[in-house]
């Protein structure tokens, strides 16, 4: 039993168990480490690809797992090289399988036979997964000729010019660094004051008229004012145009004569006008034809 449960019996000495499982005379690995002392440790193993065994010869087919015996058996330069003992679950014989780190691959040692499947690169016109550079073949000497001299003149043509062009710039830049950074500095020296007098303008505006803090005031510039002038010619062209219209107008109305209204003689002026045709008109006949007179010879108002 491990103690899992971090339960600390009355006899427990960290000083001289250091652990629990040290206490209780366990590894830390349980049970599968019941042969470390023999450089063993039990691992989880799934077969690598399809094998016969050779105790029983029945066929195991790839992805089979066991609890196999895992060993270190010795290196190829700085990696290990692992044996895995396997007992099969068919019988009761054993097989091995080694790492191969120079071909990487597993390899069937012994118990058991690999099943043949593998595909051969260099039967199909391919190179062998572990020869990546592959065997020299004759190249046509005019072409490797023909590929270095266009090399070489891309290399004087394009390629030397542009390193030359970056060195000159750079010893340009790195000719006097102090003499540099002091005309950066300087000019930022500038900036930084023009614009801290702009702040302080946009601070005093803001505080005279109650403006927010937040509110961003556009700066006077050369653009800013054209735009500003452009937009009063075109409101001074409006506002003329709508007084003209106002004048013309004004003139129609005052051209018009304003003619007397004609009015249908009432009986009453027929009578009169019979008694003036008999005799001689009478004192409110020559005040209606005064009022008329009057009346007619009046100028239209505003005149």
């Amino acid at each position: 039993m491990q103690g899992f449960n971090k339960y600390y019996p009355p006899d427990y000495d960290p000083d001289k168990h250091t652990s629990l499982n040290a206490y209780r005379g366990k590894h830390a690995l349980g049970d599968r480490a019941r042969k470390i002392d023999q450089g063993i440790l039990i691992t989880r193993f799934e077969l690598p690809f399809n094998i016969w065994c050779g105790t029983c010869n029945n066929h195991i087919g790839m992805g089979v797992r066991y609890n196999a015996e895992k060993k270190k058996i010795g290196n190829y330069y700085s990696t290990p090289i692992y044996s895995f003992r396997c007992k099969c679950h068919l019988c009761d014989g054993w097989f091995e399988i080694h790492t191969d780190p120079k071909n990487t691959r597993y390899v069937v040692v012994s118990g058991a036979r690999q099943k043949d499947e593998e595909w051969d690169p260099e039967e199909n016109g391919g190179f062998a997964v572990h020869d990546t550079e592959g065997k020299q073949s004759t190249e046509d000497p005019l072409a490797a000729l023909e590929k270095s001299t266009a090399a070489q003149n891309h290399m004087n043509q394009v390629q030397v010019p542009r390193i030359e062009a970056l060195q000159d710039l750079a010893d340009h830049y790195g000719s006097d660094p102090y003499a540099l950074s002091r005309k950066v500095r300087k000019r930022f020296r500038e900036e930084k004051k023009v614009e801290k007098e702009k702040q302080a303008e946009d601070s005093e505006l803001k505080g005279r008229y109650g403006l927010p803090e937040e509110l961003k005031l556009a700066r006077d510039s050369k653009e800013t004012e054209e735009q500003d002038r452009e937009e009063w010619r075109r409101a001074k062209r409006e506002l003329e145009e709508r007084e003209s219209a106002k004048r013309r107008r004004l003139d129609v109305t005052r051209t018009i004569p304003v003619q007397p209204t004609k009015r249908l003689p009432s009986s009453s002026r027929i009578a009169s006008a019979a008694r003036s045709s008999s005799g001689q008109p009478s004192a409110a006949e020559l005040l209606r034809a005064r009022i008329l007179g009057n009346t007619g010879r009046r100028k239209p108002t505003g005149s």
